[in-house]
């Protein structure tokens, strides 16, 4: 006979074809017999560990440049795009957890007239001095921010806005005791702030619109009480 069975080809010690292609066929493995990972050689293990060193010191560099996209270079604090980004995620929490808080929009007074009699410099140094009274009257939760040029806005936890008021009345209170020498003169500079709530029903865009109309109601006030002062 020409053609054996498999059983005859492997009695005699052959391993048997397949009848379609002619090829022999490998033998099965036993049930449960796991086949061996291929050996991995020392230089392939260095390999591994110096593109994992690579792949660490890459997304570290990712976070820090992230972190820099968020962070005002001046004066150390979120920047429009970072603040706004904590805005949104305030909000998040306090829809997904009942919770509230407060939204402050502070500008600060005569800024510009500082810049043009003493230089950018000195405003930096006016700015620098207002942030840090700021941060001196908020929580380590309260998130600081630089809307851009002389706009400050400050996300407050768990205020209600009576407590919100008397916060934003403070720190313009805080931010008017300051004083700065420039070439001999004393100059002050102020600051008018509005407030909006944040609760459940709170959208990061109309609250800024809101506090920041607010602040605007304000800073009108006060200039009016500053000419009747003077008067």
């Amino acid at each position: 006979m020409k053609k054996k069975t498999r059983a005859a080809a492997s009695r005699a010690g052959k391993r048997p074809k397949s009848a379609a292609s002619g090829r022999e066929i490998a033998p099965r493995r036993a049930s449960g017999q796991a086949s061996r990972p291929p050996a991995v050689s020392n230089g392939t293990r260095a390999t591994i560990r110096r593109l994992k060193a690579e792949l660490a010191r890459t997304q570290a560099q990712i976070e820090e440049l992230q972190a820099s996209a968020d962070t005002d270079y001046l004066l150390g604090i979120a920047n429009r795009r970072g603040f706004e980004r904590e805005l949104n995620r305030a909000i998040a929490y306090m829809k997904r957890y009942r919770a509230f808080g407060a939204l402050i929009v502070l500008d600060v007074d005569r800024l510009k007239p500082i810049n043009d009699a003493f230089g950018h410099a000195a405003g930096d140094q006016v700015l620098k001095e207002i942030v840090a009274a700021l941060l001196a009257h908020v929580r380590a939760s309260d998130i600081v921010g630089r809307l851009g040029g002389d706009e400050f806005a400050l996300l407050l936890w768990n205020l209600s806005e009576t407590d919100a008021r008397a916060k934003a009345a403070a720190l313009e209170e805080a931010i008017d005791r300051l004083s700065f020498v420039f070439d001999g003169r004393t100059i002050t500079a102020g600051a008018s702030a509005g407030v909006a709530v944040l609760d459940t029903h709170s959208e990061a865009g109309r609250a800024l619109e809101a506090a920041d109309s607010a602040m605007y109601v304000r800073k009108a006030l006060r200039r009016h009480e500053a000419k009747f002062a003077d008067l």
